[in-house]
């Protein structure tokens, strides 16, 4: 059976959405930046876009590409905010909406479109009312699999609609650059342009054994990515398979050399990770430490647990005993917290009083801080720790485990 694939996307979603809210940033160029010195840009409009400004370039080169810009510290709670709602209206049309990234879903309307009438009028309500709730256009792509209508609303941006029918696939591949493909960056690339194949159709008709050797398994899922075939599912938030990990990390400001300050940090990283973790309803046995000095240099430790953890005091005292090991040979500028080999926590109830105090003040503390915002209520290590926003992570989700409260 031939599938109606949707992908959505968002144009320079958090820019178009600060231009929304301040009628001052309409039609100049800015670009969406976290708070600090060492941020880098995480949208630019379009605006912006014509003088080169990209997604990952530190403030000084943006202004560098462009002198006039404006710089929008990012308000990740009104983006999370405005994509919760995008993919409930989605989900008015077909239950299987897969969020691709905060500004992107794919959408199965195969059993849909008896009800609502073909994809084009599917996206072109879609489209309607996401201009009339919110002021925002989105580009799309109508194929019959991911791979294809991912690639087809990347052709008109912004606000584009491009459709794939099924016979008109091979000649559109034919001449295109195999680069434009999701999941082949640069250095798949590069390899496949040493073997001498830059495009779709060239990829489609390499030889087996070739990619094989070159790329192992992948290379054949390269051959048939060459040819437009892609069998992969809509895969639903529900049936969203669990995190190996859940993790954070903070980019400092300024290099930290003392050790009583990492300390402070590792506590305000421990208790977000503890946070999720407990609110997921997981607990893990390793507790990994990632530390990146001055020069970039990055490395990570961990500690596995005798029984599954969850409880900030428990993965603080982890991460602090494998930093107590580690001999900073210079200044720090990245500090990571992760707990992994998830698992469901036991039921086992805690038996002595400082247990029961102990469980009582994490539930407390995450009720307030899950009903008024993080830290709200925080340990007293933590008083003097300015608050810091960074960006949103690609593996964000508005729903279960990957989700982060604003």
């Amino acid at each position: 059976m031939c599938r109606t694939i949707i992908h959505l996307d968002m144009n320079a979603f958090f820019a178009s959405v600060e231009q929304q809210c301040n009628p001052h940033l309409r039609g100049k160029p800015i670009a969406v930046v976290g708070r600090g010195s060492r941020t880098v840009v995480t949208t630019a409009s379009y605006e912006a876009r014509a003088f080169g400004v990209k997604t990952g370039m530190n403030m000084f080169e943006a202004k560098k590409q462009c002198p006039q810009i404006i710089f929008v510290e990012a308000n990740n709670r009104l983006y999370t905010d405005i994509c919760g709602g995008f993919i409930a209206l989605c989900r008015e049309f077909t239950p299987l909406v897969e969020v691709f990234s905060i500004d992107e879903v794919f959408m199965d309307v195969s059993g849909s479109l008896r009800l609502f009438g073909s994809a084009r009028d599917i996206v072109s309500k879609i489209k309607g009312r996401i201009k009339t709730r919110y002021g925002l256009t989105c580009s799309a792509g109508i194929a019959p699999n991911k791979l294809l209508a991912k690639l087809a609303s990347d052709l008109q941006k912004p606000d584009g609609l491009v459709e794939f029918l099924p016979r008109d696939i091979a000649s559109f591949l034919e001449d295109l650059p195999a680069k434009n493909l999701c999941g082949i960056g640069k250095k798949t690339h590069w390899k496949l342009g040493l073997l001498g194949i830059t495009t779709c159709g060239e990829l489609g008709r390499a030889d087996g054994t070739l990619l094989r050797r070159h790329f192992g398994v992948v290379g054949d899922l390269l051959r048939q990515m060459g040819r437009g075939d892609d069998d992969s599912p809509v895969v639903p938030l529900e049936e969203t398979p669990d995190p190996k990990s859940l993790g954070h990390s903070l980019t400092f400001p300024r290099d930290i050399a003392q050790r009583d300050i990492l300390e402070f940090y590792l506590l305000r990283l421990s208790e977000m990770v503890g946070r999720r973790t407990r609110e997921a309803g997981f607990a893990g046995r390793t507790v990994c430490l990632t530390l990146r000095y001055k020069d970039f240099t990055t490395f990570t430790r961990s500690l596995s647990a005798p029984h599954p953890i969850r409880e900030t005091p428990d993965i603080f005292a982890a991460a602090k005993k494998i930093f107590g090991g580690i001999r900073l040979e210079q200044a720090v500028r990245l500090l990571g917290v992760s707990l992994s080999n998830l698992g469901q926590p036991t039921s086992q109830l805690p038996l002595f009083p400082a247990q029961l105090r102990a469980s009582a003040l994490t539930r407390a503390m995450d009720e307030v801080n899950n009903r008024f915002g993080d830290f709200t209520l925080t340990w007293a290590n933590m008083l003097e720790l300015e608050p810091r926003q960074g960006v949103i992570s690609p593996a964000w989700r508005p729903e279960g485990s990957r989700k982060i409260t604003f």
